[in-house]
């Protein structure tokens, strides 16, 4: 992987991630960095189900596939932010 490869990653993992918040009610206590790091993680389990289901490369903007993202985001910032909030007392 090279150096441009990394940074679009993170890039697309930091858009994917705040979209996953923003779909989500409420407030989430989880880092920037964790939001794209769940980001990444959408994003690549997204476009992987995407070309499962056969819709990975379409002609224009791959809305289905965005969609698989930002599902996956809001599920994994879900979780993330459900494990921190339950802290052992």
């Amino acid at each position: 992987m090279t150096v441009s490869g990394i940074i679009t990653a993170i890039i697309i993992g930091a858009i994917i991630g705040a979209l996953g918040r923003l779909v989500l009610r409420g407030r989430q206590n989880i880092s920037i960095l964790v939001t794209i790091i769940v980001g990444i993680v959408a994003a690549l389990l997204g476009t992987w189900i995407a070309d499962l289901v056969g819709v990975k490369d379409t002609g224009g903007i791959d809305w289905i596939e965005l969609a698989f993202q930002v599902v996956l985001a809001a599920i994994g910032v879900s979780i993330v932010a459900g494990a921190s909030g339950r802290k052992a007392e």
